[in-house]
């Protein structure tokens, strides 16, 4: 143990490490045994770090099964905000990256980004690559519509659902569920925004286009599991949630008891607009295959779904 303090102050390295302590006793010249033997010394002492037993990570898209097998496409879907263009205002980027193909999606604008300026976008990226089984995004009010609308589908949900394509919904302030599109968002802003002195937006467009271009080159895989426009409309909405402590959750600004057996756990809520019929599945991490029907109830949209 001395032989470690020494090591730990005096070596030029600072390593103590069974490595540097067999280097030490043989420029000692004192009996040596081998670097594994040291460590078994060690860690019998508890000198040396217990290492974290880390669980294995579910498979991407485990939370619905069709994505989790490979058998069917998500897209995620993102905004980036507050891009100061010099002498022309802000920036808003329109971001996508899709979970399997990683098919990538980036078009910036000056004016912001609304549902009007986001439908046409995506309706054409559907048209040029095929559409996805699945559309995720976060709570933002462009995406879920607006808070105050209790009980309503937004406009872009009712879009979704004509085009075939099922609206997924990540749990409010949790992340991890749109990893693959805040990376691809860190990566646009440091190969796109940052690499360059943009003097306007067509100037940033042209960068851009060169951009998403080389990238599809380099990281799309074909095939993917995607479908060419247009498909049958998707019958049901999923919105990922975590209850509170009595089993219930916020959806669409009504609360909804799903089970007092499921406090501050995860659940996939699949809404079918039609037949306005609510079924909660409960998730967990650690058995992502297990994921048991909660609750099969009612739940009355205002008004009712029409598309």
């Amino acid at each position: 143990m001395g032989l470690r303090r020494w090591l730990a102050r005096q070596d030029p390295l600072g390593y103590v490490g069974p490595e540097a302590i067999r280097r030490r006793l043989l420029a000692a010249g004192a009996p040596t045994p081998s670097a594994r033997t040291i460590a078994r010394v060690l860690q019998r002492a508890g000198l040396t770090p217990q290492k974290r037993q880390r669980q294995r990570p579910p498979p991407p898209g485990w939370y619905l099964p069709a994505v989790a097998g490979g058998e069917a496409e998500l897209d995620q879907l993102d905004v980036v905000e507050g891009l100061p263009l010099r002498g022309r205002g802000w920036v808003e980027v329109l971001t996508g990256i899709s979970l399997w193909g990683k098919l990538a999606l980036a078009e910036p604008i000056l004016t912001g980004w609304r549902i009007d300026s986001i439908v046409p976008v995506l309706a054409a990226h559907w048209q040029q690559w095929g559409a996805p089984a699945y559309l995720q995004m976060d709570n933002d009010t462009r995406f879920a519509g607006s808070s105050r609308a209790v009980r309503r589908l937004g406009r872009l949900i009712r879009f979704c659902l004509t085009a075939g394509v099922v609206p997924v919904f990540v749990p409010p302030r949790e992340t991890g569920f749109q990893a693959a599109v805040e990376s691809f968002n860190a990566l646009w802003q440091a190969k796109v925004w940052q690499r360059y002195r943009h003097r306007d937006l067509p100037q940033l467009v042209t960068r851009n286009r060169a951009f998403l271009q080389a990238h599809r080159a380099l990281r799309h895989q074909e095939p993917s599991p995607r479908h060419r426009p247009p498909r049958l409309p998707a019958s049901t909405v999923v919105f990922l949630r975590r209850t509170d402590a009595q089993g219930r959750i916020h959806l669409l600004g009504a609360q909804v008891a799903v089970s007092t057996r499921w406090p501050h756990r995860l659940v996939r809520v699949e809404l079918d607009p039609r037949r306005q019929l609510l079924r909660a599945y409960a998730l967990r991490r650690r058995q992502p295959t297990h994921q048991p029907l909660l609750v099969s109830r009612c739940f009355k949209l205002c008004p009712p779904a029409t598309f």
